[in-house]
C-alpha cells in the first residue's frame, strides 16, 4: 500500500485530505510545516508528498528545496492558492512534480495522486547500489557484504545508501548529517560517529577490509583500503 505524506498547516484541510486518501486505500501520514515534513520523509520514506506552499516556520518551497538538495526524488504535488503562471513555474523549477491550485475538487487531487504514483512506479530506478563486495538493494532493502546478509536499522540503511551513492567522494560531516538526518540537523554532535561505528561493525563481522574511512577534520569516504 503506497504511503502518502500530506503537509498543510490548515488542520481542517489536512483532515479532509487524509480522509479522502485513506478512503482511496492509501496509507496517510501528516505534518503541519516543512520541518516536520522533512523529519517524516526521513523516518517514513513516503511514496508521494502532497504539500502546501504557504506554511509557518518552513514553507513548502523551502522544504522542497531541502529535499532536492538531499537528492531525494520523492514525487511532490504542490498545493497553493498562488495561481499566477510565475508561481507555478517557480514551484515546478524548484522540483515539484505537479501543481494544484486551491480551491480544488477532491476528485482532481485523487486523480493527480494516482497519476504521480503510476509515473513513479514506471520510472523510479530500483537497481542495487554496489561498491567492492558491498551491495544494497533499495527495492528490497536487502544489504549484503559478499555472501553475508546484513540487517540494518532504517537510519543505518539511509546512511549506507548515502555512502554508496557517493563512492570515493570525501563527504563532509554537515553534508552527511543534512542528507541522512534532515535539514538543519540539531541533534547530538556525536550521532554520525556512533552510526558509522554501527555500520563498520556490521560490515566487518567476518574480518572484511574496512570500506568507510575517516578523513580527519572533514568527514568520511567510502573507498577500498590501499
Amino acid at each position: 500500500m503506497p504511503t502518502i505524506l500530506i503537509v498543510d498547516d490548515d488542520t481542517r484541510l489536512l483532515k479532509m485530505l487524509q480522509r479522502t486518501l485513506v478512503y482511496e486505500g492509501l496509507d496517510v501520514i501528516t505534518a503541519q510545516n516543512g520541518q516536520q515534513a522533512l523529519a517524516e520523509v526521513q523516518a517514513q520514506e513516503p511514496d508521494l508528498i502532497v504539500m502546501d506552499w504557504m506554511m509557518p516556520e518552513m514553507d513548502g518551497l523551502q522544504a522542497l528545496q531541502a529535499l532536492r538538495a538531499q537528492e531525494d526524488d520523492t514525487p511532490v504535488l504542490m498545493l497553493t492558492a498562488r495561481d499566477a503562471i510565475e508561481s507555478r513555474v517557480e514551484g515546478l523549477e524548484t522540483g515539484a512534480d505537479d501543481y494544484l491550485v486551491k480551491p480544488f475538487a477532491p476528485a482532481e487531487l485523487v486523480a493527480r495522486v494516482h497519476a504521480l504514483l503510476r509515473r513513479t512506479r514506471a520510472t523510479r530506478p530500483t537497481q542495487p547500489l554496489a561498491f567492492a563486495d558491498l551491495q544494497l538493494d533499495p527495492a528490497t532493502r536487502q544489504v549484503c557484504r559478499g555472501e553475508n546478509e546484513i540487517q540494518l536499522t532504517p537510519t543505518e540503511f539511509q546512511l549506507l545508501r548515502f555512502f554508496l551513492r557517493h563512492p570515493l567522494q570525501v563527504l563532509e560531516r554537515d553534508q552527511i548529517l543534512s542528507n541522512v538526518w534532515g535539514y538543519d540537523f540539531g541533534g547530538d554532535d556525536n550521532v554520525l560517529e556512533v552510526y558509522v561505528g554501527y555500520l563498520r561493525r556490521k560490515t566487518e563481522t567476518r574480518g572484511e577490509p574496512r570500506l568507510i574511512h575517516t578523513v580527519r577534520g572533514v568527514g568520511y569516504v567510502l573507498r577500498e583500503q590501499e
